[in-house]
């Protein structure tokens, strides 16, 4: 069951990734690729891993049964998976109005507390450290314009 759900989900990325990338403006001079060619390969590589799991899908569906209906149930690696998904959802909402570097460094720091229990100062310097090179590299290093929010850099 749990291949399923996750199939679903991929198309369900799959279908907004595309539409996003149909978003971005294309530019008459440049590249004769356009700004969406990578986007549009991601997408298709997407795509492709949502293929092979419904043929795996297909091929476990096939093998005979043994006879006995076990229930399913909730295992607990299942809700961390859900939980990782809202969390990161969280994640995307968040990233505009709060920016960038107190986002990222808010979600890294939650991500390290439960992976990597009990290790606080491991994981505080991770995740504000990332934050702040991360934001510097793509800035200053590459050009990108990354969300600001609140902070006044």
């Amino acid at each position: 069951m749990t291949d399923r759900i996750i199939f679903v989900c991929t198309l369900l990325l799959a279908g907004v990734y595309f539409w996003a990338t149909a978003q971005i403006p294309s530019l008459e001079l440049g590249d004769p690729l356009g700004p969406k060619a990578f986007p549009r390969i991601l997408g298709i590589g997407l795509l492709v891993s949502a293929a092979m799991l419904f043929m795996e899908i297909l091929r476990k569906s096939k093998k005979p049964k043994d006879g006995t209906a076990a229930a399913w149930r909730w295992e607990p690696h299942q809700w961390v998976v859900v939980a990782i998904s809202v969390w990161t959802a969280l994640y995307i909402l968040t990233f505009e109005p709060l920016g960038f570097m107190i986002s990222t460094t808010v979600y890294l720091l939650a991500l390290f507390a439960y992976f990597n229990r009990g290790r606080w100062l491991m994981n505080v310097l991770t995740s504000v450290l990332f934050s702040v090179i991360g934001y510097f590299a793509f800035t200053k290093l590459l050009g990108v314009n990354l969300a600001r929010g609140i902070l006044p850099f």
